[in-house]
């Protein structure tokens, strides 16, 4: 795929979806880190229907670290491996306040240092939390690059040296979300929603629909 295809996919993700955004709810970079831990293998309506209730209560690492182990558990039981989750945030917290005077951290060392933090969530927080051109990816970003022929590459850290490779400067900050909306709801896994695909002409994917 040439730099011209590249930028024009962009182009057109912007024209219909200028500000893009995660679909997380939380209002607070200690609010979506906790969101993104919580959404390994978990989907975003699962998380946000327990945040809604916990954030409300505890949304700080001291209120979550006062709610303890089996309080915690309640709130998020309902989501995958919450009890490894539950785990994870509380050691989280006791971190962030001990290294951190209680705030998230803007390296991507420092994040990965934080227990269930990987290198994907850590671009989610250092891209949407605090603005830096990271991108994050995921299952959906892994499927589109390589099967639009944007970026593609054997595993997600090929696929996202790749992309912050290819993708132009000022399409950087946006594009992990524009790629993620794309893949959740119109390149989709099991059938790509080619008919209704704005970007049909410019994809590379062999087997779409004409």
């Amino acid at each position: 795929m040439n730099p011209a295809k590249r930028r024009e996919i962009f182009q057109r993700l912007q024209s219909v979806n200028p500000h893009p955004t995660t679909e997380l709810e939380y209002r607070s970079p200690f609010e979506l880190l906790v969101a993104v831990m919580l959404s390994a293998q978990a989907t975003d309506v699962s998380v946000n229907a327990a945040t809604r209730h916990l954030f409300p209560v505890a949304n700080t690492p001291q209120a979550i670290l006062a709610l303890g182990d089996e309080k915690l558990r309640v709130y998020i039981q309902r989501i995958g491996l919450y009890k490894t989750k539950a785990k994870h945030v509380l050691q989280t917290c006791r971190l962030l306040l001990e290294r951190h005077d209680g705030e998230v951290p803007q390296t991507r060392e420092e994040l990965e240092a934080l227990p269930g933090v990987g290198r994907k969530t850590a671009n989610v927080i250092l891209n949407t939390a605090f603005g830096q051109p990271t991108i994050a990816v995921d299952t959906h970003i892994f499927r589109v690059a390589n099967r639009i022929g944007l970026a593609p590459g054997k595993d997600v850290l090929e696929v996202e040296k790749k992309l912050l490779k290819f993708v132009p400067d000022e399409f950087k900050h946006d594009a992990h979300h524009w790629l993620i909306l794309h893949g959740r709801y119109v390149c989709k896994a099991r059938k790509p929603q080619c008919g209704a695909c704005i970007i049909h002409d410019l994809c590379e994917y062999k087997d779409k629909e004409p």
